[in-house]
């Protein structure tokens, strides 16, 4: 494969580790490609002018190139940051006339705000930092925006969450590149997770949902996650709870965020996903730990949520090509 050209656009108020992050993977390839004379990217950097910017926090960021002066790039990473809601008019007015000239377009964080600004994500589907998706979806309503993912890929426009999913987002790239074996070594190096599907929440089930605020409520959240195998029925919940199933089903919605059913559901889902890529039981073992009961009902969950059967995650997302299952 020849190398491949990156442009990442810079401007005052970048997120620093939004660049840092996916040039770091891109410039690892190269350790592990085999090829010492065609490196797999070159990365360089722009601006407005040509000028250094001033990032988040104060550090100073040296381009490589004027905006002006660049060749088209087979991709081009647009970050985030807090200035990306107050840049320039002529970076919009570049991003619009040129991305569609790249290969891919990347944007990580709130770079997506850049690239809706130019009418990049017009009819498509996108994603951004969770604090900043509702913003985008008011502010750019042709724009059908999903909070939950950590990135999305629509065509060759792809958006990000925060910094590290702006990492698991140029770590999939490099793997559609150059293989999940290179994609492996990268994350190895770099000592992060191989790899976060893209589908993966920005944030676990108990981050993502609320804390009931009724003390009963409450303690049966803890209990049930503690207990994935138990009878986490709604009966057996509420009589936990000492409500009626009824009541019980009512208040937990509402001070919960999502039914109780709902709830079981995700934490089971969540409690597999973390055994599969960071344990080696089995899946028939798994699936009795986290209340499937059985390998099918796991692999029907897996299926129903994520679209791909346990054995299919284990294999594409195991921390380490030697995470084997027990067989037992």
């Amino acid at each position: 494969m020849r190398t491949q050209s990156i442009l990442v656009i810079l401007f005052d108020g970048v997120q620093p580790l939004d660049v840092a992050g996916p040039v770091d993977v891109f410039s690892a390839a190269a350790r592990f490609t085999g090829s010492a004379s065609t490196p797999p990217y070159v990365v360089r950097t722009a601006s407005l002018g040509g000028g250094t910017v001033r990032s988040a926090g104060g550090l100073r960021l040296v381009p490589d190139l004027d905006l002006a002066d660049v060749e088209d790039p087979d991709l081009l990473l647009v970050p985030g940051g807090p200035g990306a809601g107050d840049v320039d008019n002529r970076l919009v007015a570049w991003l619009r006339e040129r991305a569609p000239r790249a290969g891919r377009v990347v944007s990580v964080c709130t770079g997506a705000y850049l690239l809706a600004e130019a009418g990049l994500l017009d009819g498509r589907r996108a994603t951004t930092h969770w604090d900043s998706c509702d913003y985008l979806a008011s502010r750019f309503p042709r724009i059908q925006v999903d909070p939950v993912p950590i990135f999305v890929r629509d065509g060759s426009i792809s958006t990000s969450a925060g910094v590290t999913a702006g990492v698991d987002l140029a770590i999939a790239l490099v793997e559609e590149d150059y293989g999940r074996a290179v994609a492996h070594e990268i994350a190895r190096l770099l000592v992060v997770y191989l790899r976060r599907p893209g589908n993966q929440a920005q944030f676990s089930v108990q981050l993502s949902a609320q804390t009931a605020r009724s003390d009963p409520l409450r303690e049966v959240q803890y209990w049930a996650a503690a207990n994935l195998a138990a009878d986490l029925s709604v009966p057996a919940m509420a009589q936990r709870a000492g409500l009626s199933p009824r009541q019980f089903a009512r208040v937990f919605a509402e001070q919960v965020g999502m039914p109780p059913g709902r709830y079981v559901d995700l934490i089971r889902l969540e409690a597999a996903q973390r055994m599969l890529t960071d344990t080696r039981d089995g899946v028939v073992r798994i699936a009795r730990h986290c209340g499937y009961g059985t390998p099918e009902a796991m692999r029907l969950a897996f299926v129903r949520e994520l679209d791909v059967s346990p054995t299919e995650y284990r294999r594409a997302f195991a921390k380490s090509s030697k995470l084997l299952p027990d067989p037992r």
